[in-house]
């Protein structure tokens, strides 16, 4: 798919180019890095679980589709439901995991169907959320790390883009990558980023004051940062088992920054929004 083929693509199938938006709409969030390892589909599940502790309805669809790290997280057996929601087996409401306002639209795990097929992903995808937008609040795409086609398209289309990185050096280079293919591809000019595994506020600040002059200088891009998580000592059962837990650190810090996010975004959108309805 060329560079004009995709924007065009993109546009056409974008439910937000007409100017007549409907308030309360639903927003699409893509998690994502260039590196994999961050800890995004972690904070994917979290902020998806925070957002329905708030009364919000919230679908989190797991975007690595042939390997679902987000039902491993949460303890769900894994399926090949998915592979048979592509195939049209079975519906969309036979496919989901729910748990009150939180709804998971879960991968497979090595399907050999799906692995050897020539479906498009992001347009199944987009396709879907189109068919489902109206039924939620926000929708919640864990996207995997790199640079595919697909992926890059999901988080083109996406109203936000929460970009995660962790100290690594590669974490830096690999989302400034991503950031850069974006925007000449797509067009995108703005991305939130939220730093994971930090040690401690002064790494952060000069990660941040890194990121910011190199997008800025080299991309012309606007850096909205979200904030950072402190690095969690415990081992991978425990803060796994954290994500469940809403007394934990991380649900306090994600719920601050989620408080932030949507005060800043999401309520100064609607009201923009009442303002151009006919």
């Amino acid at each position: 798919m060329s560079e004009k083929m995709a924007r065009d693509w993109l546009l056409a199938q974008n439910k937000f180019q007409d100017s007549k938006r409907k308030l309360n709409r639903t927003f699409t969030i893509s998690v994502a890095s260039g590196k994999g390892g961050v800890g995004k589909s972690s904070i994917a599940i979290k902020m998806s679980k925070i957002l329905s502790e708030w009364g919000h309805k919230v679908l989190l669809v797991d975007c690595d589709y042939n390997l679902s790290n987000t039902s491993i997280k949460l303890g769900i057996p894994i399926n090949d439901n998915f592979a048979k929601l592509i195939l049209k087996e079975i519906s969309f409401e036979e496919c989901i995991f729910k748990q009150g306002n939180f709804h998971l639209l879960p991968g497979c795990s090595g399907n050999m169907d799906i692995f050897s097929g020539k479906f498009k992903l992001e347009k199944f995808l987009i396709d879907l959320l189109l068919e489902k937008e109206d039924e939620y609040d926000f929708i919640i795409l864990d996207c995997p790390a790199g640079l595919s086609k697909e992926i890059l398209t999901l988080n083109a289309y996406s109203d936000y883009r929460f970009i995660i990185l962790n100290p690594d050096k590669s974490s830096l280079t690999d989302a400034y990558s991503l950031m850069k293919i974006l925007k000449n591809n797509f067009g995108i000019r703005e991305n939130h980023i939220l730093l994971n595994m930090m040690s401690s506020f002064t790494q952060y600040k000069r990660i941040i004051q890194v990121l910011s002059n190199t997008t800025k200088n080299f991309l012309d891009l606007k850096l909205n940062v979200l904030g950072w998580i402190h690095k969690e000592t415990k081992n991978l059962d425990k803060f796994d088992r954290l994500l469940q837990d809403s007394n934990s650190d991380i649900h306090k810090n994600l719920s601050k920054i989620l408080k932030k996010f949507t005060e800043n975004n999401i309520r100064e959108g609607r009201v923009k929004e009442e303002l151009i309805r006919p």
